[in-house]
């Protein structure tokens, strides 16, 4: 296990410090296969799957490398990832990168998302996600970020279900949540 994640670790640190420039039209010619999911200019439009506009470029790479190693696990991934070599990895990086996140729509229940903002605060989100919880390098953009698919990644970190990434930090924070909590990050982040 230890060998696996330092192969993992050694292939991220090459994608994210190698010499070559990352291409964003080759990311973008490459990310047609993403958008049956992820949506077109990676802006999802299906439940569950996060949109990946905006999403920084260090965190786009982290996250195809663990899906890649087998670290982070989805049916979906797994083909797709498979056949990605390092370059691809980098320019698919870039390309969601570069492109305007999603922007949450109107507020419906403003009261919920006053109960998301006091546990955000209460659950320290911001030392990681930044304090407009835009991401930094390899830490996801959660701002905008679809509601329901923010409440499925709570309720995979709390259970144990996700790894790869984070997944020591986001365990210690989103197992104390409850449901009720979990709901109202959602619901706040999403309308950021």
């Amino acid at each position: 296990m230890r060998l696996a994640s330092l192969g993992i670790l050694a292939t991220a640190i090459l994608l994210v410090s190698s010499a070559s420039a990352a291409d964003v039209a080759a990311g973008k010619a490459k990310a047609e296969i993403c958008a049956g999911c992820h949506g077109d200019n990676g802006i999802s439009q299906t439940e569950n799957i996060p949109s990946l506009a905006g999403q920084l470029d260090q965190f786009i790479q982290w996250q195809l490398v663990f899906f890649r190693a087998g670290a982070r696990k989805n049916e979906q991934m797994q083909p797709i990832v498979e056949q990605l070599n390092n370059d691809d990895i980098r320019n698919l990086g870039a390309y969601f990168g570069s492109l305007p996140p999603f922007k949450g729509g109107k507020d419906d229940n403003p009261d919920l998302s006053e109960k998301g903002k006091q546990a955000a605060a209460g659950r320290r989100c911001a030392s990681c996600h930044g304090d407009t919880f835009a991401g930094t390098k390899a830490v996801a953009r959660i701002a905008g970020q679809r509601e329901e698919y923010l409440v499925k990644a709570l309720h995979d970190y709390k259970s144990g279900q996700r790894s790869g990434g984070a997944q020591a930090a986001m365990a210690d924070v989103a197992y104390p949540l409850s449901d009720e909590e979990i709901t109202a990050l959602a619901h706040y982040l999403a309308h950021l």
